[in-house]
């Protein structure tokens, strides 16, 4: 019961229902929708120093105790021990009244606004004492590592149950490693909006929950389902949502082996597959393949770019022919048999990781595989567990493999961040360069550009609010990730999240309603509709 820690109750994107955050993010608008929060502010307007935030003053804790803005500042200074990113960008949290909290920027960042809105406070009944501990440290000018012993004591940190903000509270009687309830919450502010008084959340992985989707047992599932899958649904009545989530399977290659250091022939791969064809084999109608290979989602770059400069943007549509040509260009030949020898006399053979548990993810690994080696390139796939997978790729210890591009959150920073550093080698992480990861060079040399640090551009990306700036620094390495290529976006990930209408649940708007554009991992819709009373019990 202690939500500090890994390995407490957790229940992924349900814990909403639980613990409120500040406000969720409506994706269609592009602006938050209060929830804990009434209201907030940046002061002064022109160079903010502070992050101001208004809470409701109805809200209360399932204990009936009054949530207020002590629980957010003992949430963050907890959080500060543990490394939360927010203290990236702040260096002070204080309650200015009960229900306003006062957030210091030591470094103005729009991504802030978010870590802080989406964040769900804990209350100060429970953890209050380790805040208080570690503020009283933080006075005698204490550094995190001189409170390794307050972090021992949280860990080993016990409560009894969880306090919940939130419409529902746990039924700690029918708690199981398979299930868990959610009761309906007796303090919750509005809950008279409320129509169901409880919630089951079932634990089990595809395999596992399938079945019980086609018994008519599960009203609502995120999973990735297979195109075969999901036929089985849609025969037995079952509707499938299909949302962004803003990231997808990439093409990785390990730029420390050759050729693919070689520009011109991470282009050619990208014009010999065939995007379209990889995604639906992978996950059918909600694997779309990618369009403006921004490294940013489609459904998220038109917020950054306008559509001259979309449109200026190498789509490298399916094109095998001038993938032959440029691999001609770079002296590349045929053998007898078809396939690609390089410019040094080796044939071009390759081996591609692939998670053997993400069905999806496996799948495009085996397609990419099929359509590269009908070209001339040969391609064998390596099954292999997801985190021993990690592993290698962060030792550069692999040629080829499927990973994540993108970001499912909204501001530009974080998906240049998953696309050029975070598979990349340590040393963009603070590391010894001792993982070298996927080894692709972060200062290049460019036409357009001159010289470029992509390091630093990608941290100038999240500096301040000037809109504009933003604009124009996400347009640069835009260009850059379009033409150099560090990875190679294949599909995005659309939801095929499983309805089941008028069993037990009712009022399921229709599939054009805009908060289906809401990522359904990260601000999600479900969520939203309980909590203003769309969704209601069939009878």
């Amino acid at each position: 019961m202690n939500t500090f820690i890994g390995g407490s109750a957790s229940f992924g994107i349900y814990n909403e229902l639980i613990r409120l955050p500040l406000a969720i993010y409506l994706w269609k608008k592009d602006e938050y929708m209060p929830v804990l929060a009434v209201s907030w502010e940046l002061k002064p307007e022109d160079k903010p120093k502070y992050f101001i935030v208004h809470l409701r003053k109805d809200a209360k804790w399932s204990d009936g105790t009054d949530f207020t803005a002590e629980d957010v500042v003992t949430t963050y200074y907890i959080g500060y021990i543990l490394g939360w990113p927010e203290w990236e960008y702040i260096d002070k949290v204080w309650a200015h009244d009960k229900y306003t909290v006062i957030f210091h920027l030591k470094k103005p960042s729009p991504i802030i606004i978010r870590y802080i809105l989406r964040r769900d406070p804990r209350d100060s009944k429970t953890y209050g004492k380790f805040a208080d501990k570690i503020l009283k440290r933080i006075k005698e000018g204490k550094t995190t590592k001189e409170m390794k012993d307050i972090l021992a004591e949280l860990k080993k940190y016990r409560p009894e149950t969880i306090l919940a903000t939130g419409p529902f509270m746990l039924d700690l009687k029918s708690y199981t490693e398979d299930e868990v309830h959610l009761v309906k919450n007796p303090y919750f502010y509005d809950k008279d909006r409320i129509k169901f008084d409880r919630i089951k959340i079932v634990n089990g992985e595809t395999a596992f929950i399938i079945p019980m989707i086609l018994e008519k047992k599960i009203d609502y599932a995120t999973h990735a389902f297979p195109p075969s899958v999901e036929k089985m649904f849609i025969e037995k009545g079952i509707r499938i949502i299909r949302s962004p989530t803003c990231v997808g399977p990439a093409l990785i290659l390990n730029h420390d082996v050759y050729p693919f250091n070689l520009k011109r022939f991470r282009q050619a791969l990208a014009y010999a597959i065939n995007r379209a064809e990889c995604g639906k084999e992978s996950l059918g109608k909600s694997g779309v393949p990618v369009k403006y290979m921004a490294g940013i989602s489609d459904s998220l770059i038109s917020r950054w770019l306008n559509k001259s400069e979309l449109e200026g943007l190498n789509k490298y549509e399916y094109d095998p022919t001038l993938a032959e040509i440029m691999l001609e260009e770079l002296g590349f030949t045929k053998d007898e048999e078809g396939f690609w020898i390089d410019d040094r006399g080796n044939p071009l053979e390759f081996t591609i990781l692939a998670p053997s548990e993400w069905v999806d993810w496996f799948a495009t690994a085996e397609n990419v595989a099929k359509q590269l080696t009908k070209f001339g390139i040969k391609v064998t796939v390596e099954d292999i567990p997801a985190n021993v997978m990690l592993s290698r790729i962060y030792k550069g210890n692999f040629q080829m493999a499927i990973q994540l591009w993108g970001s499912g959150k909204p501001h530009p920073y974080f998906a240049m961040w998953n696309d050029f550093i975070r598979l990349n080698n340590d040393i963009y992480r603070g590391g010894a360069g001792k993982n070298k990861g996927i080894n692709f060079p972060l200062t290049i040399e460019t036409d357009d550009f001159g010289k470029i640090d992509i390091f630093r551009e990608i941290m100038n990306l999240k500096a301040g609010f000037d809109e504009e700036q933003i604009r124009k620094r996400t347009l640069k390495l835009v260009r850059i990730f379009n033409e150099y290529l560090p990875l190679i976006p294949l599909w995005e990930r659309y939801g095929n999240n499983t309805v089941l209408e008028g069993v037990r649940v009712k009022g399921w708007p229709p599939d054009d309603d805009p908060l289906y554009r809401n990522n359904f991992y990260l601000d999600n819709y479900v969520i939203i509709m309980i909590l203003k009373g769309i969704l209601q019990p069939v009878n």
